[in-house]
C-alpha cells in the first residue's frame, strides 16, 4: 500500500526555516518523482502550486521561481523519504504543503494531475 506522510510544518517568523519531511511506504523511493505542491489559503485544490521536484534515478531538482535560492530539496533513499528544506520564509509561503509521487520523469514536473500519491498535508504559517 503506497503511503505519504508529511511532517515538519508549522508557525515561524518571516526569515526563518523548517524543514518538512514526507515519508514514504509502499513503494521504492529512486524509482519515483516526489514533487512538494502547496495550497495558499483560500485556494481552491485545483490551484496548488508546483514548489520543488525531485525525479527519479539521477535525481535532477526543479524548483519555482518563487522559492529559487530559498528552497531545497533533497532525498534519503535509505530512510525513504524526502526532505524539503525552507529558507528565508516569507508570509507569501503559509501553505498547506502537500508531498506527492508518479512513477515517470516529465519535463514538466508541476502538473499535479498527473501525480497518483499524495500525502495529507501539512501547514505552514508564516508570521509577519
Amino acid at each position: 500500500q503506497v503511503q505519504l506522510v508529511e511532517s515538519g510544518g508549522g508557525l515561524v517568523q518571516a526569515g526563518g526555516s523548517l524543514r518538512l519531511s514526507c515519508a514514504v511506504s509502499g513503494f521504492t523511493l529512486d524509482y519515483y518523482a516526489i514533487t512538494w505542491f502547496r495550497q495558499a489559503p483560500g485556494k481552491p485544490r485545483e490551484e496548488r502550486e508546483g514548489v520543488s521536484c525531485i525525479s527519479t534515478r539521477d535525481g535532477r531538482t526543479y524548483y519555482a521561481d518563487s522559492v529559487k535560492g530559498r528552497f531545497t530539496i533533497s532525498r534519503d533513499s535509505a530512510k525513504n523519504t524526502v526532505y524539503l528544506q525552507m529558507n528565508s520564509l516569507k508570509p507569501e509561503d503559509t501553505a498547506v504543503y502537500y508531498c506527492a509521487a508518479r512513477d515517470y520523469d516529465s519535463d514538466y514536473p508541476f502538473l499535479a494531475y498527473e501525480y497518483d500519491y499524495w500525502g495529507q498535508g501539512t501547514q505552514v504559517t508564516v508570521s509577519s
